[in-house]
């Protein structure tokens, strides 16, 4: 019989994985458009559940009851009891504050997660001096502030690109070469800002204390998750952001620091691009976002601030007000052709309610050319462009208690099925309320 390499006889056909077992929900905005709630939805029937990159930078809500569970770095399917939840190797991950999150959570009534949670062991780990970092660049630049949450989500991911970063798997290996290795990282700090102030002593011995409280949940998430699909297990995946705050494909240098779209999934779980399955693209109805930068459909009037106080929009991570504008089909369909969305989702649907007319932008138009689906590279371009609405009217009715499409009032239906037309994309879910049955299935 013939052998291979390793001695090993080989197969006679490769040993395909079951068909697409890999959902995948991602923003297709600026973030904020309410992913935990259909993440919450659909692992419900899954068996693991994975954040593939970000760290607490981000903020998902989910209303299960009384209870409103806020997850940063916890992947939101964790609410659901027989969900395995992985934080995969493309995220970052601030210990203090996962554990910090844990506890809140747990008090509110997430149960038995301690049998439920796997953390990789190539995470790369965020430290204070990360988040201090982060602020000191933030101030220093000014008037021309990105608007980061100052959790050192981008120093982490820097000291990762340059190679001088510490990963999970060193904190529970060899603390001694742990302890030397976080001290050379604290220096290189040290040599580009001169009022870094770090009790070197002080972390070690938290991070002592740490590395035997996060110990238990670390695993090669790799092999856990190749024998999950080989097994046939549903996996879902919660993208953190959104695409227009991907690192390549977001408005730069208004960014987050990793890849929120949907090659981030592959990379940052080491799960195979034919494994992934339906991917599903949250849309918010109207348009939010956070930080400086060009906004081309920002309501900066009554609107605007009635938008703000129905949908309630401020920040869970920082507590920040949002901005708030009309929904942006051109960036819809920027989102699309990047990660070739197969349903949409659309969130907050009942802040539309009391409105007389509601307006979707439906092209640019910059030094006199009309663009309907290319979403600017530049920031002072986007900055520049002109935006024609389409002005469809209002339906003046409470959405809140609908629970079929046909429940909803036909204007409502009306604008689904528009942004349906314009995006290319059918909608599959509509979220009409906070609570976790407050979603209309579609199609």
């Amino acid at each position: 019989m013939a052998t291979s390499l390793n001695g090993l006889a080989p197969h006679k056909k490769p040993r395909l994985a079951p068909t697409n077992p890999v959902t995948v929900v991602l923003g297709s905005q600026w973030g904020d458009e309410g992913k935990g709630k259909i993440v919450d939805m659909i692992a419900a029937t899954a068996d693991i559940c994975c954040r593939c990159q970000g760290g607490n930078n981000a903020g998902h809500t989910v209303v299960v009851g009384d209870n409103a569970y806020e997850f940063h770095l916890l992947p939101s399917g964790i609410v659901n009891k027989k969900c395995t939840a992985i934080i995969g190797n493309g995220v970052v991950v601030h210990l203090p504050n996962l554990f910090e999150e844990i506890e809140k959570n747990a008090k509110k009534g997430m149960e038995d997660w301690q049998d439920r949670l796997l953390i990789s062991n190539r995470a790369h780990l965020v430290f204070d001096v990360h988040q201090m970092v982060d602020g000191l660049q933030e101030t220093g630049r000014g008037k021309h502030v990105i608007g980061t949450t100052k959790k050192g989500i981008g120093p982490a991911y820097s000291s990762k690109a340059t190679r001088n970063g510490l990963r999970v798997g060193d904190l529970v290996g060899d603390f001694s070469l742990f302890s030397e290795k976080f001290k050379k990282l604290v220096d290189y700090y040290r040599s580009h800002h001169d009022d870094l102030e770090v009790d070197v002593e002080e972390e070690l011995k938290q991070y002592e204390v740490l590395r035997n409280k996060v110990k238990p949940y670390v695993r090669d998430t790799i092999p856990f998750l190749s024998r999950a699909i080989k097994d046939g297990k549903s996996i879902l995946v919660e993208g953190a952001q959104s695409n227009v705050l991907d690192i390549d494909f977001g408005l730069y240098p208004f960014v987050t620091s990793s890849n929120c779209s949907i090659g981030g999934v592959c990379t940052g779980l080491g799960i195979p691009p034919y494994c992934l399955g339906d991917i599903v693209g949250v849309v918010k109805a109207y348009l939010t976002r956070v930080g400086s930068g060009g906004f081309p459909t920002e309501l900066q009037n009554e609107t605007g601030e009635r938008l703000i106080k129905i949908g309630h929009e401020y920040g869970v991570t920082t507590g920040r007000k949002r901005r708030v504008g009309w929904l942006d089909i051109v960036m819809l369909r920027y989102s699309n052709m990047i990660n070739g969305f197969s349903y949409l989702a659309i969130t907050k649907l009942d802040v539309l309610d009391d409105f007389d007319e509601v307006k979707i932008g439906i092209a640019y138009e910059l030094d006199g050319e009309k663009n309907y689906d290319s979403f600017p590279a530049l920031d002072e371009d986007l900055c520049r462009v002109e935006v024609e609405y389409l002005t469809l009217p209002g339906w003046k009715t409470d959405t809140s208690g609908a629970r079929k499409f046909t429940d909803l009032p036909q204007n409502a239906q009306n604008y689904v099925h528009k942004i349906e037309e314009l995006v290319g994309v059918p909608v599959k879910w509509i979220g009409v309320g906070q609570s976790r049955d407050s979603v209309i299935e579609v199609c």
